[in-house]
């Protein structure tokens, strides 16, 4: 450790151009409120509450940058059309004093192509469990389209009054699809080496920096491993991330964990609800998961502050402000946060539970999350996303 002066969790902070009340972000969990692609009154109220209940920033998720991108049909994706009602959603959380990103990407292999009814894109082609279809190996084209659509997307963003955008990459989403070595089995200049292999992810923070400059944050959703034999891992996370700094593309990035294609609860950590997936789907599909959902939704333990010990060598390589997520769930984990040099944390499940979970923890110092990590609200994303238990 060094001398600096740890900063309070509750206190300002800033990001690039935006400066935060505190230094807690809500983070992008799919809302299942956009009926249409579109924003709903539900979802405004969603992000309205957690605004009132403290946050620093909320964040909008998922805004797709293309319609194929989507991970299912009623996502958002960016278009004028969707700009009046994503402006009322932003103007509702400034009003109780937050501030609000837009998470931007496309799904790439992780979109459902059965409710899309278009194909899904990946880096190659393979077999796409989530809509029963091959995953379409994109071209040099729709690499080039995607970037693009980045920009444009940002650019609506500003244009619907958000302070922020975050473009994930992470997940094996599209652009993490092509970090991943077990995914990306190209043989041209998308493929093989770690530098080829980076460039659509380099592309998509060059084409939002350049469309939108220092007028919002950027923030990126990074893996810094994809939690499968053969995947993206964190030696290789390290140099992308270096990369991406060097490039002055981003502001801040927030470090995740994890591949909704291949192994999702490697992110969640805690209790796989497998039955309760499998009660939301339709048969035949129902079936399955409650026979072989095990093999996909695997167990790992849960502890506070479960993604520090891979987020340490982040930060100590990196100079970029730094978000820590995964256990965040009290007074204890964000001061530790702070302590290790992170700048800000962020929350999910614990603002699920409790959306006014920040302001108890500025009233009460030893204040903890009522999340049990029992994700039974994972499920709720067909639905509705919400806790099952508030």
């Amino acid at each position: 450790m060094t001398d600096r002066a740890i900063p309070d969790v509750l206190s300002p902070g800033r990001i690039g151009p935006l400066k935060l009340r505190n230094r807690t972000i809500k983070a992008a969990t799919f809302e299942g409120r956009s009926d249409g692609a579109l924003v709903t009154d539900a979802l405004i109220d969603f992000h309205r509450a957690v605004a009132a209940g403290g946050v620093g920033m909320t964040t909008v998720a998922y805004c797709a940058v293309a319609p194929e991108g989507r991970t299912q049909y009623d996502q958002i994706w960016m278009r004028p059309a969707a700009v009046p009602g994503l402006r009322r959603l932003t103007d509702a959380v400034h009003a109780e004093g937050a501030a609000v990103s837009a998470q931007l990407g496309h799904a790439g292999p992780v979109a459902n192509p059965r409710s899309n009814r278009m194909a899904a894109l990946g880096p190659s082609r393979r077999f796409n469990q989530l809509g029963g279809r091959l995953t379409r190996a994109a071209t040099e084209d729709d690499v080039e389209r995607i970037s693009r659509a980045h920009g444009t997307a940002a650019e609506l963003a500003v244009e619907s009054g958000f302070d922020a955008v975050e473009v994930h990459l992470g997940h094996n989403y599209f652009a993490s699809s092509f970090l991943s070595p077990r995914i990306n089995k190209r043989m041209d200049a998308y493929g093989g080496s770690l530098h080829n292999r980076a460039k659509v992810a380099r592309a998509a923070g060059r084409a939002v920096r350049d469309a939108v400059g220092d007028r919002i944050a950027i923030l990126a959703k990074f893996n810094m491993d994809d939690g499968v034999g053969g995947g993206f891992w964190l030696d290789e996370a390290l140099q992308v991330a270096r990369w991406i700094e060097a490039d002055g593309t981003v502001d801040a990035l927030e470090l995740t964990v994890g591949s909704s294609l291949l192994n999702p609860m490697y992110l969640f950590k805690g209790r796989a609800p497998i039955r309760d997936f499998a009660a939301a789907l339709p048969q035949p599909q129902r079936l399955g998961v409650r026979m072989l959902g095990h093999r996909f939704l695997r167990e790992y333990p849960y502890r506070d502050a479960y993604l520090l010990e891979e987020a340490r060598q982040f930060r100590a390589a990196l100079d970029l402000p730094l978000i820590l997520l995964g256990g965040i769930t009290g007074r204890e984990s964000m001061d530790l946060a702070m302590a290790e040099g992170f700048q800000f944390v962020a929350m999910a499940r614990a603002l699920l539970r409790e959306p006014d979970f920040v302001n108890r923890v500025r009233e009460e110092s030893a204040a903890r999350s009522l999340c049990v990590h029992c994700n039974k609200c994972m499920p709720t994303n067909f639905s509705g996303t919400r806790c099952v238990l508030a």
